[in-house]
Formats: C-alpha cells, sequence, structure tokens
C-alpha cells in the first residue's frame, strides 16, 4: 500500500468516447489503493454506464468543474486530492508517494498532437506556469485534503476555476511540481484552430486579471460542444 492516501476526482460531461480509455490508464494505481471517483454532470450518453465498473464510486452533480470537483472532494476518503481531467493522462510512472510531503501544486504537460506549435503550446504552458504558480486544469492539480478545506474549496464560477483556487492556495504557501508531464489531448486547439484557441486563451486570462467576471466571460467561451464544462 502506498504511503499517501490519495483520491483522484474526475468530472465528466458526455465522454463515452473517451471515458473508458481514461479510467483503463488508471486501474493500476486503483490496484494500489488509490481512489478514483468519477463525477458526472448530467450526461445524456453512456459516460456512466462505461464508468463504473472502473472506478469506486460515481456521483451526480449539476453541472460545471469547480461544482463537479468540489462535489467529489466531498465525497473522497484520500488525505490527497487529484483532480484530473478526462483528456488528461498521468505519467506512467507515477504513484500516490510521489505527492509525499507536498501541500499542493501541479505537473508540467504534454500536448497529445504532433503539430510542431503544440511543442511551443505545452514549453509556453509550462514556463507560465511554473514562473506564476497558476496552473490550468490540464496540469492535474493535487492537493492535501486538509488545505482544500481550509480554503473552502474550487469557487462556484462558471470558468477560471483553476486560476481562482490556485491563487488561494498560493496564499497559504508555494505549490510543488511534479517532475513527468500530463499528457492532455489538444481536441481543443485541433477543433477550434490553434492559433485561434491560444489567442482565445490568453484574452480570457487577461480580461479575467482586469476584473471581467467568470460568468461573462464562460458566456463568451462556451461557443460549442467541446468546451462545455466537463
Amino acid at each position: 500500500m502506498p504511503r499517501v492516501s490519495l483520491s483522484i476526482v474526475i468530472p465528466a460531461l458526455n465522454e463515452s468516447g473517451e471515458i473508458v480509455h481514461a479510467l483503463t490508464r488508471l486501474q493500476l494505481l486503483r490496484d494500489q489503493g488509490v481512489e478514483v471517483l468519477l463525477v458526472d454532470g448530467g450526461s445524456e450518453d453512456d459516460t456512466v454506464r462505461l464508468a463504473k465498473p472502473l472506478v469506486d464510486v460515481v456521483i451526480d452533480s449539476d453541472r460545471g468543474r469547480g461544482v463537479q470537483m468540489n462535489r467529489g472532494a466531498s465525497a473522497a476518503s484520500g488525505d490527497y486530492l487529484l483532480f484530473l481531467h478526462v483528456d488528461s493522462h498521468l505519467p506512467p510512472t507515477f504513484s500516490a508517494d510521489d505527492l509525499l510531503g507536498a501541500a499542493w501544486g501541479f505537473f508540467p504537460v504534454r500536448l497529445s498532437g504532433r503539430a510542431w506549435l503544440f511543442r511551443v503550446i505545452e514549453r509556453a504552458m509550462c514556463w507560465r506556469s511554473a514562473l506564476s504558480g497558476i496552473a490550468t486544469g490540464d496540469q492535474g492539480l493535487f492537493v492535501r485534503r486538509d488545505l482544500f478545506d481550509a480554503i473552502g474549496g474550487y469557487p462556484a464560477i462558471p470558468l477560471m476555476e483553476d486560476v481562482s483556487i490556485c491563487r488561494l492556495l498560493k496564499g497559504r504557501c508555494r505549490p510543488s511540481r511534479q517532475r513527468h508531464p500530463v499528457t492532455t489531448s489538444s481536441r481543443r486547439w485541433e477543433t477550434r484552430g490553434i492559433l485561434r484557441t491560444v489567442l482565445e486563451m490568453w484574452r480570457l486570462r487577461l480580461a479575467y486579471f482586469f476584473g471581467a467576471s467568470p460568468q461573462y466571460l464562460a458566456g463568451s467561451y462556451y461557443t460549442n460542444d467541446i468546451d462545455r464544462p466537463r
């Protein structure tokens, strides 16, 4: 058994095409005593049915990543929480004990696409998060349970919940950064266009930095199903 008690919380919405592949990758960790919880935001496909044999708990929730991850955290039993998106895969060598001694942190990221622009984007993401201490949800945020509870969990906002919780956690202590990257699907960039998506993400972050409300930003961002909160 690992020395670290870990629960992995996965928010999902209409992910029947990806969910089995994503959860199969976590079965070795389950065999090692890691708890895996899927928090479904009202899927209308077979996500829940397909997930049930591959997780410890399935939880029904209102839609929205922040809301779903808080629901999962409230049901989790681990001393550490790791919030993982369906299309983000942990390093194959990862174990719960890799988090030993960390208060909170995240992983570097690698994008699945082969285009050279994805190498530039992923390096920029890693550089930005290392410098700022602010990670995206694609980077697998992990946090000690007592610290998560102390800050009140994820803010109940429809967008920028990852930025907001990192700011709260930074107010308590500096993040730890894992050595090996998570691999995240590049489908968002491929669907919307690589340069368009990069510019849009920077526009949203700058707007949020200068005081735009998450509700307003969400309305301008969620233009199709692939972008909906999961």
